[in-house]
């Protein structure tokens, strides 16, 4: 449990949500509600083993920032607790609630604790594939999905990195049970166009045949498809790319605008991840308080995506 203060509230409840959620209890000493529910809100918060914090604001000593919150929620008397989560207050509640009520309130924002053991083993299992033994990280991932299977992030991450080991038939088992997320996750059908080219390249013709029949004729978009699907498998993605691209300068909805939607693939797939926000930066800079922190943050450029995109966008438009 924290005391928030308006010197600490940027470092112990903004940039502490982007952590974890972080429930914040504003109260006054005067209050009989509010002595009622303090104990109860601690031992929950133990009770929840670092699944949400537990931070308290006495509305008497800080009035600048339980002004701002009551304000921005229209609530007006005390007890009042916000839940902060990546930055931003996303619910609250008001009054000495029981316990029962607020447990269900916890539940709809704190992840379970199979979600947190979860997120552990991704997390040891990033460190272990920065550090090359990838064996040991694949080992992490599967007992991420085991532990929550409902995890498409982790799910993700182990896909990937089966199909970069080369363990097809276990990718392909792994992915399917995110198939259906595939139409609004571009992750996922990133994954799903991949596997599609490592099964393919099991039986596809060898790259010297492709070449010939490619040379012989330059609109032999099926050799030229499936020599990209070749390189695809094997990680090789700009040379992918650079054979897709082919194809769609000469036809670009070709086969229900197959080479577009593989060389989109292979962009979300070589795409970094953008970073946490840094909540509530711009509000730090300009010594102010700022109730919510800045959520958009753009992806790392990389000169070779760009690139990329760029000569997708022309040889579409």
């Amino acid at each position: 449990m924290t005391d928030i203060t308006i010197q600490n509230f940027e470092q112990e409840l903004i940039t502490e949500s982007m952590r974890q959620p972080v429930l914040l209890d504003i109260w006054a000493p005067w209050c009989g509600p509010c002595r009622t529910l303090g104990p109860l809100l601690e031992k929950l918060e133990m009770a929840y083993a670092g699944r949400f914090k537990l931070a308290k604001l006495n509305s008497d000593d800080q009035p600048e920032i339980a002004g701002q919150l009551s304000q921005a929620f229209g609530v007006r008397s005390i007890p009042f607790c916000v839940l902060f989560d990546q930055g931003q207050p996303v619910d609250g509640f008001v009054g000495a609630q029981p316990e029962a009520q607020i447990r269900a309130f916890l539940d709809r924002h704190v992840p379970s604790a199979d979600e947190v053991q979860a997120e552990e083993e991704v997390q040891e299992a990033q460190a272990l594939a920065a550090e090359g033994d990838a064996d040991a990280a694949l080992d992490r991932l599967q007992q991420a999905v085991a532990i929550d299977p409902a995890n498409d992030a982790a799910r993700c991450d182990y896909v990937k990195l089966l199909l970069e080991r080369g363990h097809v038939a276990q990718a392909r088992q792994a992915w399917e049970p995110m198939a259906g997320k595939a139409v609004l996750d571009a992750r996922i059908a990133a994954l799903g166009h991949w596997l599609d080219a490592a099964e393919k390249a099991a039986t596809a013709r060898g790259t010297e045949a492709l070449t010939a029949a490619i040379a012989a004729n330059r609109r032999d978009f099926e050799a030229r498809f499936e020599l990209a699907q070749t390189h695809f498998a094997a990680g090789r993605f700009t040379e992918a790319m650079d054979e897709l691209l082919e194809i769609l300068m000469r036809d670009k909805a070709w086969n229900g605008e197959l080479a577009r939607k593989a060389y989109v693939a292979i962009l979300e797939l070589m795409t970094k991840p953008a970073p946490k926000p840094a909540a509530g930066a711009e509000a730090a800079k300009k010594g102010t308080l700022e109730v919510a922190g800045k959520a958009a943050v753009q992806a790392p450029a990389d000169p070779v995506v760009d690139q990329y995109r760029r000569k997708l966008s022309m040889a579409l438009f």
